[in-house]
């Protein structure tokens, strides 16, 4: 099912925090969105998972406005994983997990069969199986964000929204959780701060600056070297991937000073 944002602006307390946001992600595919603090990423998502209502333009899922969709029949079509996602309460991993099956029970009903499974399922893609049974307050933050996309797959979604997912996760888990979202068959809008992990996992890339879209393409049709100077504001120097031939950034730090052969 492919997601589309049409014209979406969103203005709080006076401040337009995006603006005519216009972007596509086709059925199927992985889109990312980048660019600096404060430039709308995250409001955007916002709107896609109905936790802001837009100001204007509108979200649409399989050509259909996801406004007019009741909460449960969108919360089966769009899962996410926010910034703020979490709990404050001690349930177990497999209590966290079984909740994504929320939006399709009714009242107290219990999981069936079937819905075992797929907490089975995703707890054992998430690499949390072993913490079925830990409370989820024990657990590291990358640990528990690993549940918490558990709990997203879980809810089976169509589309899936992803707000900085790979937050404490160790290089194994970044890479485990974006080779996921690539073979995984869904409609993946995602948020990344990491412009080499973007170009990696993305299909396409839509880059943000002070609420609007200011490029949208491949990761190479984007990622260049004017791109990155002007938009965040440092110079890199931009490679091929020696396997993938995707681009990748290297970036120019500013150089150590050395007095008398020792570092500063």
């Amino acid at each position: 099912m492919d997601l589309a944002l049409d014209e979406l602006s969103v203005a709080i307390g006076g401040n337009t925090l995006v603006r005519h946001l216009t972007l596509d992600v086709p059925a199927g595919s992985v889109v990312g969105l980048v660019g600096p603090n404060g430039s709308g990423k995250s409001t955007a998502l916002r709107c896609v998972y109905r936790a802001l209502r837009p100001s204007g333009g509108t979200v649409r899922v399989g050509g259909t406005d996801l406004a007019s969709l009741g909460l449960r029949r969108s919360a089966r079509t769009v899962a996410a994983l926010t910034q703020e996602s979490g709990t404050d309460l001690d349930f177990t991993v497999r209590e966290i997990v079984a909740l994504g099956r929320t939006p399709y029970l009714r009242g107290n009903e219990p999981l069936g069969a079937a819905e075992h499974a797929l907490c089975e399922d995703a707890m054992g893609r998430m690499d949390v199986r072993h913490l079925a049974d830990r409370g989820v307050l024990t657990l590291s933050g990358g640990e528990r964000q690993r549940v918490l996309v558990a709990r997203a797959l879980v809810q089976s979604p169509e589309v899936l929204v992803l707000d900085e997912p790979t937050n404490h996760l160790d290089i194994r888990h970044q890479v485990e959780l974006l080779s996921l979202l690539r073979e995984s068959g869904l409609t993946v809008l995602v948020v990344l701060h990491d412009l080499n992990l973007a170009a990696a996992v993305c299909d396409r890339i839509g880059v943000l600056s002070a609420g609007r879209l200011v490029a949208s393409g491949t990761p190479a049709e984007v990622l260049t070297v004017a791109l990155v100077r002007e938009v965040f504001g440092v110079d890199a120097h931009v490679v091929t991937h020696p396997l993938t031939g995707d681009p990748q950034l290297l970036y120019a730090l500013t150089p150590r000073h050395v007095t008398k052969g020792h570092p500063a």
